[in-house]
């Protein structure tokens, strides 16, 4: 009997090694994620003045103090962080805000293309598969869906465009992109080839209705490495992988604020034209052999007019006329 007990209890002590052991291992594998992603161990204690009852619980651990940063440097937000924008300044009555607040909702509607063409199906899915592998390429196939979670959040919220390649490129006709990648230069970095199929996959999931529920209604995230100026003004809703997502408070961060619709006619992938570029003019040769090729003529059509060439003037000086009494003045006398 004396063996046994001898026995249980090394058994047991074994089981708390081993415990232990497995929660240095995860603490270890968290802090090397923070590392790979490019940032510091963030400290322990809270910033004053944050609101716990807010957040996401055990979130205060997890942000750092920010430094000053002027407005003029505020445009493109930092790596692994998405920018933000005014909210419409839409009247809400007092019955339907408080309706909106009660209700609350944490779940996202399910995204819905039924009425898009084909062609805005193919730039919808290039765009939010350009997002989900620049801004969580090295993430979890949840980190991807809740990266692509937002993007469609937001694509139904009026504070955002109503199109995915917008949401996407939203901001980088003016250096101001909602998502770093857009404006970084990350977008010359070739893709790797798997990298891309398991984005796209989790892109047309998104866009067939799939709905990542942990994030809820959030339409901003950023990683541990940094803390934006927006973070406390908002709610936090859930941690995945490296990312920190929030939604806003109030009444544009319920479900009733989602309506807007998916509009169509998605633009080009990839970041908008510099509206500080001056607009692109042909060559003077390329004008000029414009101007002088023929005018196509449609088959039994008559062909156009041509001009009627003018002739050129003669810039010599008038032949000049010699009276008949003189025509012989110059021959020599026989």
């Amino acid at each position: 009997m004396q063996t046994i007990r001898l026995m249980t209890r090394r058994w047991r002590a074994l089981a708390v090694l081993a415990l232990g052991v497995a929660v240095l291992l995860a603490g270890l594998s968290g802090w090397r994620a923070i590392i790979a992603h490019g940032g510091a161990a963030p400290p322990l204690p809270a910033p004053a003045g944050y609101e716990a009852e807010d957040h996401f619980p055990g979130a205060a651990l997890l942000y750092a103090a920010m430094p000053a940063i002027p407005d003029g440097e505020r445009a493109a937000p930092a790596v692994g962080v998405t920018g933000t924008t005014a909210l419409p300044a839409a009247p809400i009555p007092p019955a339907a805000l408080a309706a909106a607040l009660r209700a609350g909702g944490s779940n996202a509607a399910p995204f819905t293309m039924a009425a898009a063409s084909a062609q805005d199906r193919g730039r919808a899915l290039e765009c939010l598969t350009a997002a989900i592998y620049y801004e969580a390429a090295s993430e979890s196939d949840a980190g991807q869906s809740a990266v692509a979670q937002v993007i469609l959040n937001r694509a139904r919220h009026p504070a955002f465009p109503a199109t995915v390649c917008g949401v996407v490129y939203q901001g980088s006709e003016h250096a101001g992109c909602q998502f770093s990648f857009a404006c970084d230069g990350a977008l010359a970095r070739v893709p790797s080839r798997s990298g891309w199929a398991r984005a796209a996959r989790h892109a047309a999931m998104a866009l067939a209705g799939y709905v990542f529920t942990p994030v809820g209604l959030a339409t901003h995230y950023h990683t541990y490495a940094v803390t934006p100026a927006w973070n406390r003004g908002m709610v936090m809703t859930d941690v995945v992988g490296a990312h920190l997502f929030h939604r806003w408070k109030g009444f544009w961060g319920t479900g009733a604020a989602f309506v807007q619709r998916y509009r169509g006619g998605e633009p080009l992938p990839g970041p908008h034209l510099r509206l500080s570029e001056p607009p692109l003019v042909p060559p003077p040769t390329l004008i000029a052999a414009a101007a002088a090729a023929p005018l196509p003529v449609a088959p039994g059509a008559a062909p156009p007019p041509q001009p009627v060439a003018t002739p050129t003037p003669d810039l010599l000086p008038p032949a000049s006329t010699v009276l008949d009494k003189w025509k012989d003045s110059g021959k020599p006398l026989s």
